[in-house]
């Protein structure tokens, strides 16, 4: 163990920037990474908003972030797909590698996963951490340590449009504009769809979306988006919805965007119960999909990134040093409808 500087969630809406005790052993198989930068992601603030998530609650300190990219410092035993002084991001979870989940190919969904900050283990909002090789992914020269704190949130758009199966020319409907619904279009136009109508009631998250080519965003505040997208569709429906939003709201009316025999793919996680029209997904033989965080998406994710096939820079809002982290958290609190995602540096 050794003393770090770091932000920590000591208990509900108390954050400190301090030192504490974390594991720096580098034993066989990991190598220890200078952190960079590192994303303020939805759940690290309802972290410290609410103190829980479902059955993840705080119960002692935690150091928050999981969205993080940085230097490599030094290698582990038989370690030999990296060196030292590479440039990488991390996946944050890391499964049981013999888990039925994960011999399945799903180890995203192996109940023995550790995820960095999702109690009780610690996130990497501190200078220095310790990561399994096996997950750590090297970032070619011509992408950021920005944009590869952005890999992991992409990671979930990537897993969506997997989950769609989309086939080249498809029109999507994403509800949600958000970082996470904002992504999902984008991997989804990058998978293959002509165009993706994006829906939500914040207008400025709207525009940002609508910088990208192949983006329709509407305002459901002034359209009503069944209308919409059957004009838009020819009174046919969308091949594929994505749920981003997370608005138990959303599904009164989602089975009405899909057309017959399309595909829902459920990304936003309802707080509380939503409604479920199994009569209509019935009769239309939709396809209901769902998704929890991603697997196998890194890889390709940084593929697209170094291509210039796919360009988040212009979803980073803003950038604030280390030393400004709690102050990075009250402003991500805000939620202010122009801000998609705030970064910190952790290193220069």
């Amino acid at each position: 163990m050794s003393k770090v500087r770091a932000l920590v969630l000591e208990r509900q809406h108390e954050l400190a920037l301090r030192e504490i005790e974390l594991p720096m052993e580098v034993g066989p198989g990991m190598v220890k990474i200078a952190v960079h930068t590192v994303g303020v992601c939805g759940s690290d603030v309802h972290y410290y908003t609410h103190g829980k998530i479902g059955p993840f609650v705080v119960n002692a300190p935690m150091v928050l972030g999981h969205e993080a990219a940085g230097t490599i410092t030094e290698l582990g035993a038989g370690v030999t797909h990296l060196a030292v002084g590479d440039r990488v991001c991390m996946e944050p979870g890391i499964p049981d590698p013999n888990s039925r989940a994960s011999r399945l190919g799903m180890y995203n969904v192996d109940p023995a996963v550790t995820f960095w900050a999702t109690p009780p283990i610690h996130g990497v909002l501190t200078p220095v951490v310790v990561h399994p090789a096996n997950y750590t992914f090297k970032l070619p020269d011509n992408v950021s340590f920005a944009e590869g704190a952005m890999v992991e949130p992409f990671a979930v758009g990537m897993q969506a449009a997997t989950k769609a199966r989309i086939v080249p020319g498809d029109t999507a409907v994403v509800l949600g504009a958000g970082p996470i619904g904002t992504m999902v279009a984008i991997a989804a136009l990058a998978g293959g769809c002509a165009r993706a109508i994006v829906a939500d009631l914040a207008q400025p998250k709207l525009d940002i979306a609508a910088r990208y080519q192949g983006v329709i965003p509407v305002n459901i505040r002034e359209t009503n988006l069944v209308d919409e997208v059957k004009r838009l569709t020819d009174g046919w429906g969308a091949d594929v919805v994505f749920e981003c939003s997370g608005s138990p709201k959303a599904w009164e009316t989602i089975m009405n965007l899909p057309r017959p025999g399309g595909t829902i793919v459920v990304v936003g996680l309802p707080v509380d119960p939503a409604p479920f029209d199994v009569a209509t997904a019935s009769s239309r033989e939709l396809r209901i999909e769902t998704v929890f965080r991603y697997a196998h998406q890194y890889e390709r994710a940084i593929a697209l990134f170094a291509s210039g096939r796919v360009d988040l820079k212009p979803l980073i809002s803003e950038t604030f040093a280390f030393e400004d982290s709690v102050k990075a958290f009250d402003r991500a609190v805000e939620a202010r409808p122009s801000d998609v995602k705030l970064q910190i540096r952790v290193a220069g």
